[in-house]
């Protein structure tokens, strides 16, 4: 049996990721759509195995690539799932998908709101205020759009939403230097991303302290976390997230984790804001 769902998966060079998400998701959703970014290595070619449906599109951001493929793609069933090629869909998840689909316990909702379990060296990381973080990835055709947000986007949808219990693993980096690699780029997203906020310029972000779990937490970054002062707020943050958020019960995975995505990351975002400030002067004394 499938469900009345379409899977939207984006991809970058991700030979070694998406063969385990796509063994996740083709017994259970009726389509698959690959949308990638000119791989250059065997991603279309593993992914041709499960799908004909492979489109490439110039990526800029996640969140223009995510509203293309939405506006884009020929996708005729009633409901969407977006993910990236390092997340699986749990077994348990699919079986919650199946009992509201079999119920017609959806009628009345338009998205749901799914947590994701990140695996980091192989390792659950269930603290830190990492778990659960809920992202609507799963709506009604036509009732969501992707921010457009340069860096940690969420999915805005129109109507009612619900959580679901289980989750989508994420399975972060397939190796440290990759991880290093990836947070480097997203740094500079997100850099641009908060420059571009404290300039007034317009933006799709979500906030409300009332609203769901989403907004709630992007409430928290941009009227909290962003009024503090560059560079000083990435030690009160892992401060906050390793001790008072009991990110050290994680392990030394966790310490690992935590410490490059909860301080090294937030202080390399911080740099390049001073950086992108420092720019235009720089240029003009040359």
């Amino acid at each position: 049996m499938k469900l009345p769902i379409s899977a939207i998966i984006l991809t970058y060079n991700e030979e070694k990721n998406i063969q385990a998400c796509l063994d996740s998701v083709k017994d259970f959703v009726q389509d698959i759509f690959i949308v990638d970014s000119f791989s250059t290595d065997r991603t279309l070619e593993i992914a041709k195995k499960y799908t004909d449906k492979i489109f490439q599109h110039e990526f800029e951001n996640y969140g223009k690539q995510r509203n293309w493929a939405l506006n884009n793609l020929p996708i005729k069933t009633e409901w969407i799932l977006n993910l990236d090629a390092d997340h699986r869909i749990s077994n348990e998840l699919k079986e919650e998908l199946f009992g509201i689909f079999s119920s017609g316990r959806n009628n009345d909702v338009n998205g749901y709101l799914i947590s994701r379990k990140t695996i980091f060296m192989g390792r659950w990381i269930k603290y830190g205020g990492h778990f659960p973080v809920y992202h609507g990835i799963l709506f009604r055709k036509n009732y969501g759009t992707c921010e457009e947000s340069l860096y940690d986007q969420h999915f805005v949808i129109k109507g009612k939403v619900k959580k679901l219990k289980n989750t989508v693993n994420d399975v972060v980096a397939e190796s440290l230097s990759a991880f290093i690699e990836r947070h480097n780029q997203w740094a500079s997203f997100e850099a641009n991303s908060q420059l571009m906020i404290n300039s007034d310029q317009k933006t799709r972000l979500e906030t409300n302290i009332f609203g769901n779990s989403m907004e709630r937490r992007r409430f928290f970054k941009n009227k909290v976390y962003m009024k503090l002062p560059v560079l000083i707020r990435p030690f009160m943050y892992f401060f906050y997230r390793y001790f008072l958020k009991l990110g050290f019960l994680d392990g030394k995975e966790g310490l690992i984790f935590h410490f490059l995505q909860g301080f090294w990351f937030r202080f390399l975002v911080d740099a390049k804001i001073c950086e992108m400030k420092k720019l235009p002067t720089l240029k003009g004394n040359k």
